[in-house]
C-alpha cells in the first residue's frame, strides 16, 4: 500500500469534494498551528512569572509536598522549557505529555488555593472553583499535540 503525505495544499486532489474539503482542511490546519503558538506563549508566560514573582504560588503550595522554593523554580522552567519543546516537531510529542504530566502535578496547588480561598472567606472563590476543570481543558488542549500535525 502506497502512503501520500497530504497537506492543507495538496489535499484537494485526493478527495473527491475538491475545494470545499479543501478548505475546510487548511482552516482547521492553520488552527491548529495557531493553538501550538497561543500554548506556546501561554506556558513561557506562567513559567516566567512562576521566576519573577514566586509569592503567589509559595501561598497556594500544600504543607506536606516539600522545598516550595525549590518547586517554584522547577514548574517555572519546565512550563517555559516544555513550550519551547512544543515548537519542535521532533520533540512536540513528547513535550505535550510533559505538560500532561505537569497539569497533574501541580492540580494539588490548585486544589489548595480553593481551599484557601474557602477558609478565609475571600471574594474571588468562584474563580478558584472554575480552575479546578480548567485544569482538564488544559490536559485535553496539550493532548492535541501528542499526534503529529497534518503537515508533519
Amino acid at each position: 500500500m502506497r502512503y501520500i503525505k497530504v497537506t492543507p495544499e495538496s489535499y484537494s486532489k485526493y478527495n473527491t469534494y475538491g475545494a470545499l474539503i479543501s478548505t475546510a482542511t487548511a482552516y482547521i490546519w492553520k488552527l491548529k498551528r495557531f493553538s501550538l503558538y497561543a500554548m506556546t506563549l501561554l506556558y513561557i508566560a506562567a513559567g516566567a512569572n512562576h521566576l519573577i514573582h514566586p509569592g503567589p504560588y509559595r501561598q497556594i503550595m500544600p504543607g506536606w509536598i516539600p522545598l516550595h522554593e525549590a518547586m517554584i523554580f522547577i514548574s517555572g522552567i519546565c512550563e517555559i522549557l516544555f513550550a519551547f519543546f512544543l515548537l519542535l516537531p521532533l520533540t512536540r510529542r513528547i513535550s505535550a505529555w510533559l505538560l500532561i504530566a505537569l497539569l497533574i502535578a501541580v492540580f494539588p496547588a490548585n486544589i489548595q488555593m480553593m481551599l484557601n480561598y474557602l477558609q478565609e472567606n475571600k471574594p474571588g472563590l468562584w474563580l478558584t472553583v472554575l480552575r479546578l476543570p480548567l485544569q482538564i481543558v488544559l490536559i485535553w488542549w496539550a493532548y492535541s499535540f501528542t499526534k503529529p500535525l497534518p503537515s508533519e
